[in-house]
């Protein structure tokens, strides 16, 4: 059987999303196909400008692909990283989700393997809803989600949140040891795409 495609998805203005996605990345690398894309910027250079660590962060990041549909369409599991606006996904990824209803229509986004992983400048700053918020919209693709739950101990380690890692991040910072976490996420996301490509393809 072919390897599994994997898309870590993310967008990050200052840096820790980007970094929860290459820690997937190398969790998985080994055994499967992966691509680390990120959504578009939307945002104006001038509120870009105005936080030192997200121009740096844009400009150190143009080499990554942007995400686009045929991406979508390509992978078999997916990993979202994005940080929380207001206890919801950023308007990066709103808007992008929003351009899949064709996909959708012709049940191209249907039986994918998801997962996701969210960060806020405090440890009950909205982390839990976001990727709550996410899984909700990936039902409607008809998605298997693939959460870690309690299923290894890092998952304590990293603050105990079971739909997902989540980060606190304080002036770039990482106040959690997520590394761990975010890495068997990744791999276990990976081992139930496998179970469910097998299944497919039997």
């Amino acid at each position: 059987m072919e390897k599994v495609k994997l898309a870590i998805i993310y967008y990050s203005a200052t840096g820790a999303n980007y970094q929860l996605a290459q820690w997937a990345e190398e969790a998985t690398r080994n055994d499967a196909d992966v691509k680390i894309l990120k959504f578009a910027e939307t945002a104006p250079s001038a509120a870009i400008d105005s936080n030192p660590l997200w121009r740096k962060n844009v400009d150190n990041t143009q080499h990554v692909p942007e995400v686009t549909l045929n991406h979508l369409e390509w992978a078999d599991a997916i990993i979202f990283s994005v940080p929380t606006r207001y206890g919801s996904a950023p308007s990066q990824l709103r808007i992008f989700f929003d351009t899949t209803g064709g996909l959708w229509y012709y049940g191209k986004l249907a039986n994918k393997v998801v997962s996701a992983m969210a960060t806020a400048s405090n440890p009950h700053g909205g982390q839990e809803a976001t990727i709550q918020s996410i899984y909700t919209s990936l039902m409607h693709w008809g998605v298997i989600i693939a959460a870690p739950g309690y299923t290894d101990p890092v998952t304590f380690a990293a603050g105990g949140n079971p739909y997902g890692t989540s980060a606190t991040i304080e002036n770039g910072n990482f106040k959690e040891d997520v590394r761990e976490a975010v890495m068997h996420q990744a791999r276990r996301t990976l081992q139930v795409a496998k179970w469910v490509k097998a299944g497919l393809s039997s």
